[in-house]
């Protein structure tokens, strides 16, 4: 099932039409006409079986010929996650943990951070796109860059945790999580944590976890969270 994208319907939708950008992609390039089914998606769990009414490439227009809701996940996972120095090591964590199931992503900038500064409407093309190609109805959200120390210090949401390097007793997420319970988890750069920041994090009551015995890099730490906590849910229900 090839899959597409738009924001703007809901359930009340009957017919829509894609836009300048999109239409010419379905019509010019997949090279679709009138009668064709199309499968569409509002990020939001909706899947919308639509027929191609108007096949131009200026204005595609479509008619819902029907709409299944996907079952909401039972639990959050939100990780986040300082961006790296290679800015294509970052894209890559964003796109296979849009595949494997990851809900919400922060970049959080740290004291050891190298790179400062994301391109945000990049980074959501890329989950998007990954979003498309996995078949999901769920479009994970990204939120703004922000301060390691702003974000450890809001309302995050269940089980907050922190994955460092330091010598210091730690839990294995094995041990730690529980079905259908929410995460929220913190990865650092190239560097680790600062010391300063692990203080403050469990000042905050987030709890330190492992990853493993070897030193991971920022994205496959990451994905090896994401990859964890998605596991035992889905192996738990």
């Amino acid at each position: 099932m090839q899959l597409f994208y738009n924001p703007d319907i809901d359930e009340s939708t009957e017919s829509f039409s894609f836009d300048k950008e999109e239409s010419r992609h379905i019509i010019k390039v997949l090279r679709k006409r009138d009668s064709d089914i199309l499968h569409v998606t509002n990020g939001l769990g909706l899947l919308f079986e639509t027929e191609i009414t108007l096949a131009s490439d200026n204005k595609c227009i479509v008619n819902v010929l029907s709409i299944k809701k996907a079952d909401e996940p039972k639990f959050r996972l939100h990780l986040a996650v300082a961006p790296t120095k290679m800015n294509d090591r970052f894209e890559w964590f964003l796109e296979k943990a849009t595949e494997i199931g990851i809900q919400e992503i922060t970049p959080i900038i740290c004291d050891r951070s190298e790179r400062k500064v994301i391109n945000q409407d990049r980074f959501e093309k890329i989950i998007l796109s990954a979003m498309k190609q996995s078949n999901e109805t769920y479009l994970p959200k990204l939120n703004q860059a922000i301060s390691f120390k702003e974000f450890v210090k809001q309302q995050n949401e269940g089980l907050q945790l922190i994955a460092h390097c330091e010598e210091t007793d730690k839990k294995t997420l094995k041990e730690i999580l529980k079905p259908n319970e929410s995460v929220t988890m913190l990865i650092g750069p190239e560097g680790d944590f600062s010391e300063k920041e692990i203080a403050l994090a469990l000042e905050n009551n987030y709890q330190p976890v492992s990853l493993g015995n070897t030193r991971l890099r920022t994205e496959t730490a990451a994905i090896v969270a994401c990859h964890s906590v998605v596991f035992f849910n889905e192996s738990s229900n």
